[in-house]
């Protein structure tokens, strides 16, 4: 009879009032209904708007930013995702792959802060429902490589126009932030970058408010140059230099260019409708920056010379089996066609571009924290070899 009693006591405080009708009562016992008030959004569909910002500006404050970031799940992106919600701004990730793509941007901000949304990039539709809430947008999306579902021209241009347009269509974008390349135009000889030049120019006539980022080669943990080098050099002992090596590039940490890119949000809108080179401090060689690489994994520097011609040679066969085969083709890494084009002239911040001094933001050199990812290539561990500050010369072929 106790045991009786007990369940009588439980079911008459689970009971829902009498006010409530039969059909709402279900909500009391059940977290799984479509419509359970705890899942709905208090944000109205046209745009947030910029809320009152509340707390000391650390990741449990609120910033009054909602940003939709496209290309978040990529190398820069968890940088950018990162510095949003270091400061309290929410952020919404759009992706596109398995529900693993987003799962490392999770832990990046405050509970409710990262909001992962997959969506089609093809589909308008569903652009438009990762654009709903958000009064930023941040464009990441970029390859440097096609593949047989994704050309140049439609991941640099007409996806960046597309956003553009309905960015403007919103109404409550306040601002839209497109990153391209260092390097882009439309007499460049890489494809890539021509692509990033039409997108820029159709991204401004549709949204003239947006804020260009033109950054240089990207260095950093998951970077796709000095990463693709060390394991090179490691499986195969030497390092094929395209050219001779002498084409010149301005580097930069990609801590930096997220720091540019949130620095542009912060500034009351003196950033608008401007573009901005962000190289780093330093010039290099393509011979210096490998030079540099050997010097970190603490390895005898071995390089063989390829001319421009045998380079081509080498990568067209991928260019020309890319639509032309049944099956995925694997991705490039030493031979990118696009790349050693673009090889072919150097990569440098015009003299009077606006740069990261015009946001407020120190580069750093990358001798030193920005390369350490490295040591990991080293083959006896952190302390093995000689110091990176010694240098080491090697034989060319």
């Amino acid at each position: 009879m106790l045991q009786a009693y007990r369940r009588c006591l439980v079911n008459q405080r689970l009971s829902p009032p009498s006010s409530v009708s039969p059909l709402k009562s279900i909500y009391y016992f059940s977290d799984y209904q479509i419509d359970h008030p705890r899942h709905g959004s208090t944000l109205t569909s046209r745009g947030a708007g910029y809320i009152v910002r509340k707390g000391t500006g650390g990741r449990s404050s609120v910033s009054g930013i909602v940003a939709t970031v496209f290309g978040a799940t990529g190398f820069l992106g968890r940088y950018v995702v990162q510095q949003l919600a270091k400061m309290g701004s929410q952020v919404l990730v759009p992706f596109r792959g398995s529900e693993d793509s987003p799962r490392h941007l999770k832990l990046m901000g405050d509970l409710g802060q990262i909001v992962p949304m997959k969506y089609n990039p093809r589909d308008e539709n569903s652009v438009k429902a990762v654009l709903a809430k958000a009064n930023v947008v941040i464009n990441l999306i970029g390859r440097d490589y096609e593949t047989r579902n994704y050309s140049f021209e439609e991941v640099h241009h007409a996806m960046a126009e597309q956003i553009a347009v309905l960015a403007r269509e919103h109404g409550g974008i306040e601002r839209l932030v497109q990153l391209s390349c260092l390097g882009a135009s439309s007499s460049s000889p890489s494809r890539m970058l021509r692509a990033k030049a039409a997108g820029e120019e159709s991204l401004l006539r549709e949204f003239p408010e947006a804020t260009i980022m033109k950054p240089a080669v990207l260095i950093g943990t998951e970077d796709r140059i000095l990463n693709r080098w060390a394991q090179f050099a490691k499986k195969w002992s030497f390092l094929p230099l395209i050219g001779d090596g002498s084409a010149k590039i301005q580097p930069v940490y990609v801590v930096d260019v997220a720091a540019a890119v949130v620095a542009s949000l912060k500034d009351g809108g003196t950033s608008k409708g401007k573009i901005y080179e962000l190289g780093g401090p330093e010039v290099f060689t393509i011979h210096e920056l490998a030079q540099l690489m050997y010097d970190t994994i603490r390895e005898w520097p071995r390089y063989v010379k390829v001319p421009f011609p045998i380079a081509r040679a080498l990568a067209s066969p991928r260019e020309f089996l890319l639509n032309k085969v049944p099956v995925p083709l694997p991705s490039p890494q030493i031979f990118n066609l696009d790349e050693i084009n673009a090889l072919t002239v150097d990569t440098l911040v015009s003299p009077n571009a606006l740069t990261f001094d015009d946001l407020g933001v120190v580069p750093h050199k990358l001798k030193g924290y920005p390369v350490e990812f490295l040591m990991s290539y080293r083959k006896g561990g952190p302390g093995y070899g000689t110091t990176i500050s010694e240098k080491v010369t090697g034989t060319e072929i």
